[in-house]
């Protein structure tokens, strides 16, 4: 059975255009019992990958297309020499953690134009992978194009002898060179007996996907099908073809079709889901964290409750037993450590969602809301029925949030702490104008239609067709708006670009690189951040602590009015020993004079505000409830 060793999702950036669930749909309705993905560069869909394909039935193989520097990785001196590309195939455990190595050290050390490698990497980091020549781009291809025959054997020999499994690999697409390096790997396969791979460098899944593939090209390299001399790729050809189309493709070398099997059948990759990786702080000699986190709990609990009764007792160790049997004290230990840090350095922080319901998290200061006073549920922040990490969601002052984040990092190591990509997607309205600068339309035109796309969440092409009548008149009218908005329909929702999430950090007991694949942030947000190649959904499913450090504005003013105050009245206002039953207060809440107050400010609250007319804390919360 034939299996694609070289395949292109949508995370190789505006070149790949295959979405995972698609392709994985794709393979099993093929018959395709395993496939591989090989991102340009990057890691990025591994995860998602794995996953999608195991729940298909499917083997997956974890790779990547790696660049390869012509001398040392760390050398931006190139005098214009290009990396070649190399396939990587992850063979188990140890294959996939080098990948995690070379990925990560392609980016952080040897990014130039491109994340590279070079040989002293490839030979340090081998053991449990494959790998194979690439395309027209690999150092092996590149040589037999140059009539360096000889020295093409030479590179392949050493390749062969730095991975053990190596193997020439062989496209057949209507591109001139293409014959002339085929020629010479079948040349090297006769003489030295390096065994051949057949693949088709997949850049998209569906034959008829060509056309939006072109497009997508065009937005990545800014650039018109109207223009002769763009990048394009030679034809309809780079589909997920079927076992008997490839079959038929290189009948006279059936060898090349059979090894993608034999490479198969190397590569059994097993990813561990089911334990978790959590970091820890230091604890007192001879004490468990679940020990520790109930000292804490119990020194905590005479500053909210002087006389605790007997049902609050009972609920503080109800919760504890609750987080042994989960084993999540670690968990909140290293909350309780990042808390203790802002509040020792006046930093105002909250935090918000289900853990205002833990008396846990309210001995030790990390919320303030009293959750007995108003009867909140513990279940809804942790069960034994749910055992998945419980979301501790916490808002610092925007202007001191890079202050915690640099605290988190010397308390438990730079290799230890980065935070988390995420990926920027070609919507409704970036979709029209991107196609519509492809297609060379003019300006005037694409914008009076995306113009017509309703500003709402979660819009999106077919959405805003039913939605608006006018959009959809136009659509039927005129034959060339008709092709904008159907090729922008093809290409929505692709992953775009990469950025840093907002308020998403990684925490690991371990060095990330044991886990997750590295690189740096985008040149806008800074060049010192290290982010995650994995979202925070693969992040979670890994084990790793994710952690949501959000920066709030609303806190920042209340800080800046605090110290002001302070600096011109002498007063030193503690904001958590405000009354909750201020008259003046309420009367001012209910005038509707909300700005700036956090999620009280919308028009549409402070219209309800209005007529509510709130006199209790308890009428604000069923307000932001509902």
């Amino acid at each position: 059975m034939f299996t694609h060793l070289h395949v292109h999702t949508e995370y190789s950036l505006l070149d790949g255009m295959c979405r995972i669930p698609q392709l994985v749909t794709r393979a099993k309705e093929l018959g395709m019992d395993s496939l591989a993905i090989t991102d340009h560069g990057v890691m990025h869909g591994a995860i998602q990958f794995y996953l999608a394909a195991k729940e298909a039935g499917i083997r997956p193989i974890i790779g990547s297309e790696v660049y390869i520097a012509q001398d040392s990785h760390l050398n931006h001196n190139t005098g214009g020499k290009r990396p070649f590309h190399l396939v990587l195939l992850a063979k188990n455990q140890t294959g996939y953690r080098n990948l995690l190595q070379l990925t990560t050290k392609a980016h952080l050390e040897g990014f130039y134009y491109k994340p590279r490698l070079d040989k002293e990497l490839l030979q340090e980091y081998h053991q449990g992978l494959i790998a194979i020549s690439a395309c027209i781009a690999g150092e092996v291809p590149q040589l037999i194009l140059q009539g360096r025959l000889d020295e093409a054997k030479q590179a392949a020999l050493w390749y062969q002898q730095t991975f053990g499994d190596f193997y020439l690999e062989i496209q057949r697409h209507p591109i001139p060179e293409l014959e002339v390096i085929n020629k010479g790997l079948i040349t090297i396969n006769t003489e030295l007996d390096i065994p051949l791979v057949a693949t088709n460098d997949v850049h998209y899944i569906k034959q008829e996907d060509a056309a939006a593939h072109d497009l997508l090209l065009c937005i990545g390299t800014n650039s018109s099908v109207n223009d002769d001399k763009r990048v394009k790729m030679a034809g309809d050809f780079f589909y997920l073809k079927s076992p008997e189309e490839m079959a038929e493709l290189y009948r006279d070398i059936p060898q090349a079709i059979e090894n993608t099997g034999r490479i198969t059948e190397m590569c059994n990759l097993k990813l561990d889901f089911g334990r978790l990786h959590l970091p820890q702080i230091e604890i007192p000699e001879g004490k468990t964290p679940d020990q520790f986190l109930a000292d804490l709990c119990y020194q905590g609990l005479p500053q909210y409750y002087p006389n605790p009764s007997a049902a609050i007792k009972e609920r503080l160790d109800a919760e504890l037993a609750v987080v042994r049997e989960t084993q999540f004290a670690n968990y909140i230990l290293v909350v309780w450590d990042i808390i203790s840090f802002t509040r020792q350095n006046g930093i105002l922080f909250g935090v918000r969602g289900s853990a205002a319901s833990s008396l846990i998290l309210h001995c030790l200061g990390i919320t303030e809301i009293d959750p007995m006073e108003h009867e909140l549920v513990f279940e809804r922040f942790l069960n034994r029925e749910r055992i998945e990490m419980p979301d501790i969601d916490m808002d610092f002052q925007d202007d001191r949030r890079d202050e915690v984040i640099a605290y988190v990092t010397r308390r438990y190591g730079s290799d230890h702490v980065a935070q988390i990509i995420t990926f920027g997607t070609l919507g409704a309205r970036a979709a029209l104008r991107d196609v519509g600068r492809a297609l060379g339309m003019s300006y005037g035109d694409v914008d009076r239609v995306a113009k017509l796309v309703p500003f709402a969440p979660g819009m999106n092409l077919e959405r805003a067709m039913a939605e608006n009548s006018e959009l959809r008149n136009i659509y039927n009218e005129d034959t060339t708006i008709r092709k904008l908005v159907d090729s922008a329909r093809n290409v929505e929702g692709i992953a775009r670009h990469a950025s840093t999430h907002a308020a998403g950090v990684v925490i690991s007991r371990e060095p990330l690189i044991q886990y997750v694949p590295l690189q740096r942030a985008s040149k806008a947000d800074s060049e010192t951040i290290v982010m995650t190649q994995f979202t925070m959904e693969d992040i979670a499913h890994i084990g790793l602590l994710k952690m949501d450090f959000l920066g709030l504005a609303n806190l920042t003013i209340l800080g800046k009015a605090r110290d002001i105050i302070l600096q011109n009245q002498g007063i030193n206002i503690n904001l958590q020993h405000l009354p909750m039953d201020d008259a003046k207060t309420f009367e001012l809440l209910a005038s509707g004079e909300t700005t700036g107050v956090f999620q009280l400010e919308g028009s549409g609250m402070r219209r309800y505000i209005k007529e509510l007319k709130p006199t209790t804390f308890s009428d604000i919360a069923a307000m932001v409830a509902l």
